[in-house]
């Protein structure tokens, strides 16, 4: 059984189902959090798909710890709904928001606070200033009176989503899962492959040798 704890605002469901379905490590569980490493450094998830700083990291990843880089997330800024921004439903550049209310803005090292987010977002949606924070948790956040947009500022620090896990729970299923999110298929030689019970064999071979239909085999017979 492998625990996977996911930050909040990555929507990672299809790495999940390509694991149960492709592998045999005995299943999967996991759970969203707002700090998804510090649920592995508690000890309770094996790996963490965790928002980091993209420039410096998180201080709290040692020498003890396996890190791959996913992706980079985008800056946004969540704007009211009835605001002449999401009229525009463009991209907003940063004078644009010159004088506007900041409820919550992504510190100059690039962390992220999930709780005081969603706070300034209750804020915007009562109608009053801005969010601005990773474009992906805004949209997973964001309420119906809420548009979260992109956001072209260069001073805005950048956050990336990682995999970590400490480097003495590493094995073979943290390895598969690594694999899946870097794209590894169901075809891969080295990925294992989940057993299948001698009955679910023994339908694949009749399902394979079951002769095509008469309507089949008319329909092949006029492609040619």
């Amino acid at each position: 059984m492998l625990y996977v704890a996911f930050a909040t605002g990555t929507e990672p469901g299809k790495w999940f189902t390509r694991f149960r379905e492709n592998t045999a490590h005995g299943g999967l569980e996991t759970a969203a959090a707002d700090d998804a490493l510090a649920e592995v450094l508690a000890g309770h998830a094996d790996v963490a798909i965790a928002r980091i700083p993209r420039e410096g990291g998180d201080s709290r990843v040692g020498e003890g710890f396996h890190q791959v880089f996913l992706y980079e997330e985008a800056p946004g800024v969540a704007v009211p709904k009835d605001s002449i921004y999401a009229e525009m439903g463009e991209d907003v550049a940063k004078q644009d928001l010159a004088g506007e209310i900041i409820n919550y803005r992504l510190g100059d090292d690039g962390a992220v606070d999930v709780a005081a987010v969603r706070a300034g977002l209750q804020v915007v949606g009562a109608n009053v200033g801005i969010v601005i924070a990773p474009r992906p948790l805004l949209k997973v956040l964001s309420k119906k009176q809420v548009k979260p947009l992109g956001l072209n500022d260069p001073e805005v620090p950048r956050t990336a989503i990682v995999l970590i896990w400490p480097k003495d729970k590493d094995g073979d299923a943290i390895q598969d899962f690594v694999g899946i999110t870097k794209g590894r298929t169901a075809h891969s030689s080295r990925q294992e492959k989940p057993k299948r019970s001698a009955r679910e064999k023994a339908q694949r071979r009749a399902k394979v040798a079951q002769p095509p239909s008469p309507r089949t085999a008319s329909k092949r017979g006029r492609r040619r």
